[in-house]
């Protein structure tokens, strides 16, 4: 009877630097897979706000009212709203005030909003530098764990009369699967970060595309009191 070559009887009867590489990678696998559903589930929503808050805002609404519906709503503020809701409390905020220049009011409003801009930049990408190390790393990882195994593997040959195929066969395939878990770990992790790059590049670029607007509209009425 030849030895038993299946998958989970190489692991188990793996070294232990080779079962920790492939522990590692099952790990930072699995915490991948948490954060792609999850990034998955924050962009969907990022956009479906998108669309209906862009709707709104171009309907005619009064925007002291829409201003108003929002605070009231009680909802935490995320996207084109988050941009909308800091650009208009600082240009209520600044025009109030006496005598006030109405650059230095557009000047504060475009400041507020791209600090807005940027928190929304930094909750888009979070999770993001995770996936990007993953797809980055793991398959070095298990290159670590191949080699480890497969020295350890041609190490034991010392111990034996006649190397024969089948002699080493159960160690240098049990290094292999390391190198397939470090694959397995990186593909998803390379195309989560890719498209959810694009997708944050998207957002940002519609929210950027808003706030020009919407500090357009505000530059017009500042002008044209009347």
């Amino acid at each position: 009877m030849g030895e038993d070559l299946s998958i989970w009887s190489l692991v188990l009867n793996a070294s232990i630097v080779v079962q920790a590489v492939m522990l590692i990678l099952v790990l930072a696998s699995f915490i991948s897979w948490v954060m792609i559903f999850q990034r998955f589930a924050v962009y969907r929503k990022a956009r479906s706000a998108l669309r209906s808050f862009e709707e709104t805002f171009w309907s005619g609404v009064d925007l002291g009212q829409l201003y108003r519906d929002i605070n009231d709503s009680g909802r935490t503020l995320s996207g084109a709203e988050s941009i909308f809701v800091a650009g208009i409390k600082e240009f209520t905020r600044l025009t109030q005030q006496k005598n006030v220049d109405p650059d230095a009011v557009m000047d504060g409003v475009q400041r507020s909003m791209r600090v807005a801009l940027a928190r929304e930049e930094e909750k888009l990408e979070t999770h993001l530098p995770f996936l990007a190390t993953v797809g980055s790393t793991s398959p070095y990882i298990g290159l670590f764990g191949t080699v480890w195994g497969i020295m350890n593997s041609f190490r034991g040959l010392a111990n034996v009369h006649q190397a024969t195929l089948a002699s080493v066969a159960p160690g240098i395939s049990e290094a292999l699967i390391a190198t397939a878990i470090g694959l397995f770990a990186a593909i998803p992790a390379v195309i989560a970060y890719n498209r959810f790059s694009a997708r944050t590049e998207w957002l940002m670029n519609n929210y950027e595309t808003f706030a020009d607007e919407f500090s357009s509209i505000l530059h017009r009425r500042i002008h044209s009191p009347g």
